[in-house]
């Protein structure tokens, strides 16, 4: 008998798996390890920045009421008395007309309270002159503008990406609290699969899914447990399902789900117990996607097709596991683009066309980055957007607005797009 099945709406699906989601507890990392974390704790000024007031020019420090009057036609003149790298400290107090020689990041000296910029001055020996006045702290960076001691500068479930790492070298943790990493345990379905090292042979193809999700798991800095190929038997599909449930955080399985004669995931998921979130989705490609969760384990149920594998991770794995991570993005990023070509098919369900997204002077444009019918590899290979085509449209034309999920970008809010 045929299982029936009742599709549901793209955001009620990413809801149902969403609202079942358990952060992992933290652990600590150097941070030298760091990249491609998620904070667990948020990232506090341990000190001021910058941590006195510095110059952030190669110059002349001075007194700026010395420097009233200066014109064209009235230069003043400086008295040259210190010099200064960064890292080092003047032990002279500036007098009237007198001046430091001080580099990019060094602290301002005592009485001076403006830095007159190397290119502005005309020097000769010891000595320099000006052509124009000086406010108070002009080309002064002063203690505590970037920063002030106890200020929270990265908030907690922030992607850790360069910039953060600099924010942390910078206050001095050397040790950083993350959230751990979620245990992935990944299985191929299917008699028709070979390795990618194996020669083709009738009827078989090579197993692609399998290193398409551990590099999407990997852009997301999560390792994946290869458990192997799950043969076309139930009762062998049961006990390997429920070996890796009991040892993962998440079992992502490819193929499987549909509703054939060898599909057995199904009955795999009732045997166990697991609650099914939903078994089909509005959406093309994708809609066999199929979601279970057991005992804090969620089972990814992906499409054999490679696009429509392709898509079903991005649109709920990826949010999961980055949820389970305590990001506070977990989404792929959303956009507004122009189509730079004609889309004319019905949408009855939610599309997700795999596109290039260009970001111009005029506007941003996005178009197919090819075939796009469930099946295709190709067009993963080329696109870093998906276009999302609303269920209930008959098509589109060349110049509308469209929205857009960009992949492979850190992290994104809530799609609101996917109603």
């Amino acid at each position: 008998m045929v299982e029936k099945r009742t599709p549901v709406a793209v955001k009620e699906a990413i809801e149902r798996v969403m609202k079942r989601v358990k952060q992992l507890p933290p652990e600590t990392v150097s941070l030298h390890e760091a990249y491609g974390r998620i904070l667990a704790e948020p990232v506090l000024a341990t000190h001021a920045v910058p941590p006195f007031d510095r110059s952030p020019y190669d110059g002349f420090a001075v007194r700026s009421k010395d420097t009233e009057g200066a014109s064209g036609e009235s230069r003043i003149s400086f008295q040259v008395v210190d010099h200064i790298g960064a890292g080092a400290v003047s032990s002279r107090t500036i007098g009237a007309f007198e001046a430091v020689r001080i580099m990019t990041g060094a602290p301002i000296p005592a009485g001076a309270d403006a830095v007159v910029m190397l290119e502005q001055t005309v020097q000769n020996g010891n000595t320099f002159t000006i052509r124009k006045p000086f406010e108070p702290l002009e080309n002064v960076s002063l203690k505590g503008e970037d920063a002030k001691k106890g200020e929270t500068i990265v908030e907690a479930g922030t992607f850790i990406q360069p910039g953060v790492i600099a924010v942390l070298a910078t206050f001095g943790y050397a040790e950083v609290r993350v959230a751990r990493r979620p245990v992935v345990g990944l299985l191929a379905t299917g008699t028709e699969l070979v390795d990618v090292s194996e020669p083709l042979a009738p009827g078989k193809i090579r197993n692609s899914n399998g290193p398409m999700i551990a590099a999407q798991l990997a852009r997301m800095g999560i390792a994946c447990r290869l458990l192997g190929s799950l043969p076309d038997d139930e009762d062998a599909c049961f006990e390997l399902v429920q070996k890796a449930v009991e040892e993962c955080d998440a079992v992502m399985t490819t193929g499987g789900v549909s509703v054939g004669d060898f599909d057995f995931l199904p009955a795999v998921y009732a045997r166990l117990g697991a609650e099914v979130l939903f078994n089909k989705v509005q959406m093309r490609p994708g809609s066999v996607t199929t979601v279970a969760h057991l005992n804090n384990t969620f089972l990814f149920g992906l499409s054999g097709n490679p696009s429509a594998c392709f898509v079903g991770f991005e649109l709920f794995a990826r949010p999961a596991l980055f949820s389970m991570m305590g990001s506070g993005k977990p989404y792929l990023p959303y956009e507004k683009a122009l189509l730079a070509v004609d889309l004319t098919k019905p949408n009855p369900f939610n599309r997700f066309i795999r596109a290039v997204y260009t970001s111009t002077p005029s506007g941003a444009r996005v178009a197919p980055a090819g075939f796009n019918k469930s099946n295709s590899v190709t067009s993963i290979a080329r696109g870093n957007a998906f276009i999302v085509l609303p269920g209930g449209t008959r098509g589109f034309q060349k110049g509308d607005e469209v929205d857009v999920l960009l992949i492979g970008a850190e992290e994104g809010v809530p799609a609101w797009v996917l109603n």
